[in-house]
């Protein structure tokens, strides 16, 4: 898949070698990490689509890796390889954040599906370690279900005016860049195009009901928007 990047943070040398050419043959960027502590430097320093990650590593584990990282917001998706075959260490593994699991051995064309699947999820379905309902004045926005709600009934968005309100609410307190709400929400990094930010924050103030006063979705001047809660 062309533009999709993926970390594979392994040390088991002829799984890094053969899992690397298969995914760059499907038309993947990969990049290899072969321990725990230069892995969560690669996924912190940002830009991957896709996590592929060994439990067992050394220098720092699977597990603590994951939970390191969800708990700091790193959001894409999570595939957890696994040599064990506890339940325990399964479920261990998805309760620290990871999206899905594949034991070891694996046919690569197994692994590749389960890769594609998680990338069509939307991003809001993807676990991050957070609250799944984050609540502010009279509304709760319901993450597992993908929706708004004001005092229990539904308001009405779009994808694109979900994603965004969940990106802003997710990052209370912190002023929001134009460029960098373009780049996250939608995906892209023409930042000449901006105004495109604005609009749709416009239109997401009036499903709110606060077009004429904005009370949770606050405009920086000169910077970019900031959400209270």
């Amino acid at each position: 898949m062309k533009g999709i990047s993926v970390l594979l943070v392994e040390d088991e040398p002829g799984i890094c070698l053969t899992l690397g050419d298969r995914l760059a043959a499907e038309g993947y960027g990969v990049t290899v990490r072969n321990d725990g502590v230069s892995g969560e430097a690669a996924a912190r320093a940002g830009g991957f689509d896709i996590l592929l990650l060994d439990l067992n590593l050394p220098g720092r584990d699977g597990l603590s890796l994951c939970r390191n990282l969800r708990r700091d917001g790193f959001a894409a998706p999570i595939l957890m390889l696994t040599a064990r075959d506890g339940d325990a260490d399964i479920v261990a593994g998805l309760r620290e954040g990871a999206d899905d699991y594949l034991p070891k051995p694996f046919d690569p064309s197994v692994l590749l599906a389960r890769m594609e699947a998680l990338l069509r999820r939307p991003r809001s379905l993807i676990w991050d370690g957070r609250d799944p309902v984050i609540r502010f004045g009279p509304f709760s926005l319901d993450r597992e279900r993908g929706e708004l709600l004001r005092e229990g009934e539904p308001v009405e968005l779009n994808a694109r005016e979900y994603g965004l309100l969940e990106y802003l609410a997710l990052r209370p307190g912190k002023v929001l860049p134009r460029r960098e709400l373009l780049e996250r929400v939608w995906g892209r990094g023409d930042g000449d195009r901006t105004r495109t930010v604005d609009m749709h924050v416009a239109k997401l103030r009036s499903r709110l009901g606060e077009a004429e006063k904005p009370r949770h979705i606050v405009t920086v001047h000169g910077r970019g928007y900031r959400f209270e809660t």
